[in-house]
């Protein structure tokens, strides 16, 4: 997928935009778990998540290669709906972004901000992913997809800052929406030639990469009513899920109870604020932390990109309903 000189030189690229985020200790953290729990702060950066890395390697790759489209079509939940408008407006090309029904109203908001045209469209993201693939090759558009080699290579960048920061880590944590962020969290654990076990964490109500993770094949989902959006698949995507079986230890799901106890304690013991995809690494490490117990261990944050209406609700100790359930 790639090198590690191309994984440096990817670094180089996106520390003009995105200085390297923090990686903490934080004691409240190690006590409820039970073991050296490290955090790396992917809330740091310039749109609020680790999303962004890619999206400027990405662009760069396009410029470098075929070169730059007239216009950009692509699909999200968010994150990666705010990173390709970030890096295309280096370079002056238009975006537009397709999300869902319902979508989060402060993160449309914040792809408007970096220049994008938001359009709604469809139930859930698979239904929107579809139709922006459709509309880039109606209008003579670029499709980007949510996961891409150039994309992966951009990302896996906080992996690297990670294992440099923190030496002989035992396990991380972490969460799996398309797959980015692990496949280049596997791939640069590899390249560095390191021991430490990879754990997938998926949402409970869209368990459609741990279902397929067990079958060694794709399997659908008929609904990803999950609160944490980050998260919300129904599709998986085979190239990603080929990584995730070859170099995961085990990809676990957690609940919608959970997630939400994992973003009150991430506030309580850190004030950082998670979004439900960003706390549900430390979910599953608080699910785990019998096996975990005096081991050192990290999990990823990788967003705090949480509607106020949200994470008002969590803090006042319920869980956020979506879908069906509302």
């Amino acid at each position: 997928m790639f090198t590690l000189d191309e994984l440096e030189q990817a670094g180089t690229l996106i520390a003009p935009q995105v200085a390297p985020t923090p990686v903490y200790r934080w004691p409240g953290l190690c006590s409820r778990a039970g073991c050296e729990v490290w955090l790396k702060h992917e809330n740091h950066t310039p749109i609020g998540a680790f999303k962004v890395r890619g999206g400027l390697v990405y662009l760069d790759e396009l410029s470098r290669g075929p070169g730059l489209p007239r216009g950009i079509v692509t699909a999200t939940r968010g994150n990666h709906g705010q990173s390709i408008p970030f890096a295309a407006r280096l370079y002056n090309v238009p975006v537009t972004v397709l999300v869902p029904e319902g979508n989060s109203v402060e993160k449309n908001e914040a792809m408007r901000g970096w220049g994008a045209e938001v359009v709604v469209h469809g139930q859930d993201f698979d239904v929107a992913r579809v139709e922006a693939g459709q509309r880039a090759e109606r209008e003579g558009l670029l499709f980007a997809p949510s996961f891409h080699p150039a994309l992966v290579r951009g990302v896996a960048t906080y992996a690297l800052e990670l294992f440099r920061a923190v030496e002989n880590l035992d396990t991380v944590y972490v969460p799996i929406g398309m797959g980015s962020g692990i496949c280049g969290l596997i791939k640069t654990r590899d390249l560095l030639g390191l021991k430490t076990d990879v754990v997938g964490v998926v949402a409970a109500e869209a368990p459609a990469v741990a279902l397929s993770f067990s079958a060694g094949r794709i399997v659908e989902t008929n609904s990803a009513d999950t609160f944490a959006d980050g998260m919300a698949c129904r599709v998986p995507m085979p190239e990603p899920l080929a990584v995730v079986r070859a170099g995961a230890a085990r990809v676990i799901q957690v609940t919608e109870t959970e997630i939400a106890g994992a973003m009150r304690a991430l506030y309580a013991d850190t004030h950082n604020v998670a979004e439900g995809a960003g706390a549900a690494a430390f979910a599953a490490l608080m699910q785990e932390r019998g096996r975990q117990r005096g081991r050192r261990v990290a999990a990823v944050l990788t967003g705090g990109n949480v509607d106020t209406d949200v994470f008002r609700t969590v803090l006042a100790g319920d869980v956020p309903l979506v879908g069906s359930k509302r």
